[in-house]
């Protein structure tokens, strides 16, 4: 054999071992194309300083949830192994999704003495060191290794979930730092770049400095940071250097306070979870665990979202780790809510939009992955929706907006429009806005697959009168009432496009899509008759995202028709239902006068502030019809506002001020007075008072 040949050979098996390892990536390199990953300010970076936003699933190994113990059980690792690895390649391979990352549940089942009675996942009694460290060694950094070797970046999270109670230096604290500890010695996990920690799973309340259980206040934000400061300045002396993911309380929604005292060091972000029904997002059903809402639309969720998760995201990444939504006729998800529209009614869509324009959000699908491993992308026929190809349901949309994330070829765009909050409502030339409130616009493009797709790109906006109104944040915001003229201009193909809008900023119109019957249970309101009713216990009325200000006024004058039911008057200086209003009860009175210098809330009798309320409305025991005639703020307790008129009157009219000047010409009756400063104004031959003079 001649030297050449032999030279010829080698290169040949050379090529053959090379092309080996790449078309067997389980045997190659673990995470080889992938690049590492490190924290960079408000963003999570690969090595070229490419901003990187992760999307994923998440897996957990025990019998139950590996399809309710139909697949393996009795510790049987070999076959928990094979099932799960089997699933991943269903959801990567088979069905074809673009994930970046997994969600690993190092479950309690492996944990826990056998046999020993627990009370729930959140009870540590029955851990045993012994047995999470072969565990760890036999079932989780496997599957850890599994998934990187198909491109998947790794978030390991401890087993079970937090109690409902933790403080510093608590049985609780004490079993994470032994956990992630040990953890943090395993060289097979921290040499690994591919690999991440999310610290624990819903902390509910902490101790707060002050002694008292809560979340959210500030002496519970200063306990939290220093709660998981301690695990990290821990696992960093041990040598991980790994990116961990920092939870917040009230199971991992409330995260306002990290913006104030964050956890110090490299790598740090924070990993949050979004359900239908938090944020004051839409839901079918009330959420599984914080008690909830049924939601007010985008405009409700962006102000929960402005408050809770934008002050962290300014200073650090944040990774969604759970979340999913479906309509509860599926009975296939742990939230329950439609993907709706873009600034609609609806929960999935609003969610992405608002990540998108965050800007540094990973998310996740927590729907179960053997569900996602069945996805076959086909299309439903005639309506005959399932699970997997209904809109509405998350699988759908969630696929094709990965795909989205992930570069790939999409159907080509039908058509793309500016469209504005609550979509659906908005006039081209003119619109209501609840004063205190936001109205969010965005370019949103149909493919025609039901499903909405947000366009990038400027709107410029130039106000008339910046007083009544600004814009920040893709949102204009009614800052006082009043009406001003709005230019609007955006790009689209190249072509400049440019519009006019009046927007009318007033605080109480009783209007659909303004006055919301159903803030809490399903309540019902007729425009044209004014009734209004809740459900049982329930609660109607008008919510605004960036805070009412009625510091000016000493008085808000509330008139209404047909009292009874236990109906009251309620106003929140907190952006949650569940805080503790001023109530204000009308017995078998018509009118009610409210101090707002002298609110007290109902229950703590502490002040109410009215500079930044963000809920009024009406409770009642449910099934009583009453009518709001007039809701007004006035410096006089005596006052009277404009003679309600009918909003089912749909005759025009002019309405001049009292020195003959026409202030509004040709509109409807039922609008002629909608965000009139206070004043005197004859409408049809009559004098009208708006507010105190």
């Amino acid at each position: 054999m001649n030297p050449s040949t032999t030279s010829k050979m080698r290169k040949s098996f050379f090529l053959f071992i090379i092309a080996v390892l790449f078309a067997l990536p389980a045997l190659a390199w673990p995470g080889m194309p992938m690049p590492k990953l490190h924290v960079e300010g408000r963003w999570l970076m690969d090595e070229d300083g490419n901003k990187v936003n992760l999307h994923g699933f998440g897996q957990t190994y025990s019998p139950w949830f590996n399809e309710m113990n139909s697949k393996w059980n009795n510790y049987n690792v070999s076959e928990c192994l094979k099932y799960n690895k089997d699933i991943l390649d269903g959801v990567l391979d088979r069905a074809g999704w673009k994930m970046t990352y997994i969600r690993m549940h190092m479950d309690p089942y492996w944990s826990n003495k056998p046999g020993v009675h627990t009370t729930g996942e959140n009870d540590i009694s029955a851990f045993s060191m012994d047995r999470f460290k072969k565990y760890l060694d036999e079932v989780f950094i496997p599957m850890a290794e599994y998934a990187i070797s198909k491109g998947l970046y790794v978030v390991m999270r401890p087993p079970g979930v937090c109690p409902e109670k933790i403080e510093v230096g608590g049985q609780y604290h004490n079993y994470l730092k032994n956990v992630w500890g040990y953890v943090a010695s395993q060289k097979r996990l921290t040499d690994n770049p591919y690999v991440m920690f999310e610290l624990a799973n819903e902390p509910v309340q902490i101790k707060g400095t002050d002694g008292v259980y809560g979340a959210g206040s500030d002496a519970c934000n200063k306990a939290l940071t220093q709660f998981f400061q301690e695990i990290v300045n821990l696992m960093r002396e041990e040598g991980c250097q790994n990116i961990l993911w920092v939870p917040g309380t009230a199971y991992q929604s409330q995260y306002a306070g990290f913006a104030k005292y964050p956890v110090k060091g490299d790598n740090i972000g924070y990993a949050v979870h979004v359900y239908p029904g938090w944020y004051g997002s839409d839901a079918i059903e009330p959420s599984h665990e914080l008690g909830g809402s049924y939601g007010g639309g985008y405009d409700s969720f962006a102000a929960g979202w402005k408050n809770q998760i934008e002050p962290c995201a300014a200073i650090a990444p944040m990774l969604v780790t759970e979340m999913d939504w479906m309509p509860s006729k599926y009975q296939a998800s742990w939230g329950k809510s439609i993907t709706g529209k873009m600034l609609g009614s609806g929960f999935g869509a609003n969610f992405k939009l608002l990540a998108d324009r965050t800007g540094n959000i990973g998310w996740m699908l927590f729907t179960g992955p053997e569900l996602l491993a069945k996805y076959n992308g086909r299309a439903a026929v005639n309506g005959n929706y399932t699970m997997y190809n209904d809109p509405d349901a998350c699988m759908w949309p969630t696929y094709h907006w990965f795909e989205e994330y992930a570069g790939m070829s999409l159907p080509e765009v039908r058509n793309v429009d500016l469209f504005f909050s609550p979509r659906g409502i908005d006039s081209s030339e003119e619109t209501v806005i609840l004063t205190g409130s936001s109205k969010g616009a965005a370019l949103i493009a149909d493919r025609g697959i039901g499903v909405d797709f947000n366009i990038g790109g400027d709107i410029d906006v130039s106000i008339e009168d910046p007083r009544i109104m600004k814009w920040e944040n893709n949102s204009f915001t009614a800052v006082r009432p009043g009406e001003t003229t709005c230019e609007i201009s955006y790009t689209l193909d190249g072509k400049k496009q440019t519009k006019s809008m009046k927007f009318i900023s007033t605080p109480f119109p009783l209007l659909n899509g303004y006055f919301n019957p159903s803030i809490w249970e399903t309540g019902t309101f007729d425009e044209k008759t004014g009734e209004i009713s809740t459900g049982q216990y329930g609660f109607a009325g008008w919510t605004y995202g960036s805070g009412l200000n009625l510091s000016e006024y000493d008085y808000l004058i509330c008139e209404v028709e047909n009292p009874g039911g236990g109906l009251s008057l309620r106003l929140f200086d907190t952006n949650n239902y569940w805080s503790d209003p001023a109530m204000y009860d009308f017995g078998s009175r018509s009118r009610i006068v409210v101090d707002l210098k002298k609110m007290k809330s109902n229950n703590s009798k502490v002040a109410v502030d009215p500079s930044h309320l963000y809920i009024i409305g009406f409770w009642t025991l449910g099934g009583h019809k009453f009518k709001v005639k007039k809701i007004f703020p006035s410096n006089d307790p005596n006052a009277t506002a404009v003679e309600a008129i009918s909003s089912s009157d749909n005759t025009c009219v002019d309405v001049y001020n009292l020195q003959g000047v026409k202030v509004r010409g040709n509109v409807p009756a039922a609008e002629a007075t909608l965000g009139l400063p206070s004043g005197i104004y004859i409408i049809n031959g009559k004098k009208i008072l708006i507010g105190a003079l």
